[in-house]
C-alpha cells in the first residue's frame, strides 16, 4: 500500500485542474488592468509598447511571487506531514494515535472509517522510516513552481498579441483583445465547473462575470 500510494504520488500532476485554473485566471486579471486602460482614441505606438512591456513586466514578476507562494504551501504541507507523524508514533495509547489520524483526514472520511481501518493506517505510519528532520522540496514541487510561473507568464501573450498584430487600428485591436479575454474567461469558468462537479456552462458564465468585476475594481483602485 505505501509504495503504491508513493508512486501515485510522484507521477500525480504538480498542478491539479483547480490550481491551473486559478493561476490563469489571476494571470488573465493582471493583464487585462493594462490592456483595459488603453484609450483607442489616444493611443499610439509608444502607449502600446508601454502598455505591452507593463503587462509582461507585471506578470513576470507576479508569476515570480506566485511560485514562491506555491513552494511555501508545498513546505508547510510536508512539515504538517512530518508533524503529523510524529505525533502518532510518540502516541501514548493506539486509540490517541487514531484520533491523530482521524483529525488530519477529511471530516467526511474520517466520520466513515471504522477504528480497524485507522488501526491499520496508524501501523503502517509506525512501521514508515524515520522521516527527515525537517521539509524539503521534491522535483515535483519545483515542476509546480514552474508551472505556476508560465501559467501567469504566458497567458499574457493572447490578451496582448492583437495590439502586436493589428497596430494599425488600436480600436480594433481591443475589441479582439477583450474578445480573446471573455473567451479564456469562459473557458477557465467551464474546466473548474466540469472538475468541481458544478454546471460548466453557468460557471463559465459567473467566471466572466467575476473576471470583469475584479479587472473594473483593479482599475478603479488604481491597480
Amino acid at each position: 500500500m505505501t509504495d503504491l500510494a508513493a508512486a501515485a504520488t510522484e507521477h500525480a500532476r504538480p498542478l491539479d485542474p483547480s490550481e491551473r485554473m486559478a493561476e490563469a485566471l489571476f494571470g488573465l486579471i493582471m493583464v487585462l488592468t493594462f490592456t483595459c486602460t488603453i484609450s483607442a482614441a489616444q493611443a499610439g505606438r509608444e502607449e502600446i509598447r508601454t502598455m505591452l512591456f507593463g503587462a509582461l513586466g507585471c506578470n513576470l514578476i507576479w508569476g515570480v511571487i506566485d511560485a514562491v507562494l506555491y513552494l511555501m504551501g508545498c513546505l508547510a504541507e510536508r512539515g504538517q506531514g512530518i508533524a503529523t507523524l510524529r505525533q502518532v508514533r510518540s502516541a501514548a495509547t493506539a486509540q490517541e494515535g487514531q484520533r491523530i489520524i482521524a483529525g488530519a483526514l477529511p471530516p467526511v472520511i474520517a466520520s466513515v472509517l471504522p477504528a480497524e481501518d485507522l488501526e491499520r493506517v496508524r501501523q503502517q505510519l509506525t512501521r514508515l522510516p524515520e522521516p527527515p528532520p525537517r521539509p524539503r522540496l521534491s522535483g515535483r514541487e519545483w515542476k509546480g513552481a514552474a508551472g505556476v510561473f508560465l501559467w501567469v507568464l504566458l497567458i499574457t501573450f493572447p490578451v496582448s498579441a492583437p495590439f502586436l498584430f493589428v497596430q494599425h487600428d488600436v480600436s480594433l485591436a481591443l475589441r479582439i483583445s477583450n474578445a480573446i479575454a471573455v473567451l479564456l474567461l469562459f473557458l477557465m469558468g467551464h474546466e473548474f465547473g466540469r472538475h468541481a462537479g458544478l454546471r460548466p456552462w453557468r460557471t463559465g458564465l459567473v467566471m466572466v462575470l467575476l473576471g470583469s468585476v475584479l479587472v473594473a475594481a483593479t482599475i478603479a483602485l488604481g491597480g
